[in-house]
């Protein structure tokens, strides 16, 4: 049995929330890189996975979210590699008995437009993969995708370490917001993903959690993999030159039912969401 569909056992597992802005609030300044503190702040890092299981998560990230080769373009072959390693050994020590998920970005690069080319997205997911895998991962998450091509590059790369793969894509555009980017519905997603051979498939980011239960009902229709699910608390505001979220933990969590019977398999959040709202999530899960 594939190991992924093992740890789910016919059950929801509750996953973490945002990094980025919990990282923030340690101190992190705006518009660096997070994943050099791995490196640089590891404490403040592993408390950022500490408080997440504390709360509840029975799956947790690494801060390695843009930790590859393209998007980290001057970091050292050596440093992205320590980066990697070492966002993984920080979730794992925190983690006791939940599961460690290394985080893996988009390059930030389009294929289409010529400035880089398959070839290079393919060898830095590769290297990428291959220090997230050696350092201890139970299974790896390209997450916030919106290019297909970019993402079937990014399975078949982590898919040779033999780890379960999961994609999840960024559905942020169109009418309904039920787009990629560049244009794809759930069901192209899925399909592709299919394909390529990944384990789990899924959306991140992009919407506020009441718009992601349609997205989770197309997805789950479209393929029979688990259905990885985790909205932002809503849309960001501007106040001056700060980014507030206004979707409360409470409201955030009434949705749980409904992504659950819409498909989903995991469940968590993204951008503005905290360790109140995974606590809020595993309160709701247990009258269910």
């Amino acid at each position: 049995m594939n190991r992924l569909r093992a740890w789910l056992t016919g059950s929801v597992l509750i996953t973490d929330g945002a990094w980025g802005t919990e990282l923030q609030s340690r101190g992190l300044p705006p518009g660096a890189i997070p994943d050099a503190w791995n490196l640089t702040h590891p404490k403040r890092v592993e408390s950022v996975a500490h408080a997440y299981v504390e709360a509840g998560s029975q799956v947790i990230l690494t801060n390695t979210f843009r930790a590859n080769a393209i998007a980290m373009r001057d970091a050292l072959e050596s440093d992205l590699d320590a980066i990697n390693r070492a966002g993984v050994t920080l979730s794992r020590r925190a983690a006791g008995q939940a599961l460690v998920f290394a985080s893996i970005g988009p390059t930030g690069k389009m294929l289409l437009s010529g400035e880089i080319d398959s070839a290079q997205v393919a060898a830095a997911f590769a290297a990428q993969s291959r220090s997230l895998a050696a350092a201890g991962a139970d299974a790896l998450l390209i997450e916030t995708m919106s290019d297909i091509e970019e993402a079937r590059i990014a399975v078949e790369a982590a898919r040779r370490t033999g780890l379960p793969v999961i994609a999840s894509f960024a559905f942020d555009s169109g009418r309904n917001r039920d787009r990629t980017m560049m244009g794809s519905t759930p069901e192209a997603v899925a399909a592709a993903m299919v394909e390529a051979g990944a384990d789990a498939v899924g959306a991140n980011c992009g919407v506020g959690v009441e718009q992601a239960v349609p997205i989770c009902r197309r997805l789950h229709a479209a393929c029979d993999l688990p259905i990885w699910i985790k909205p932002n608390a809503g849309l960001p505001t501007m106040e001056g030159t700060t980014i507030r979220y206004r979707t409360s933990a409470e409201f955030f969590a009434s949705h749980f039912a409904e992504l659950r019977n819409a498909g989903a398999s995991f469940i968590g959040g993204c951008c503005g969401s905290t360790p109140e709202f995974i606590r809020a999530l595993v309160f709701a899960s247990s009258g269910l």
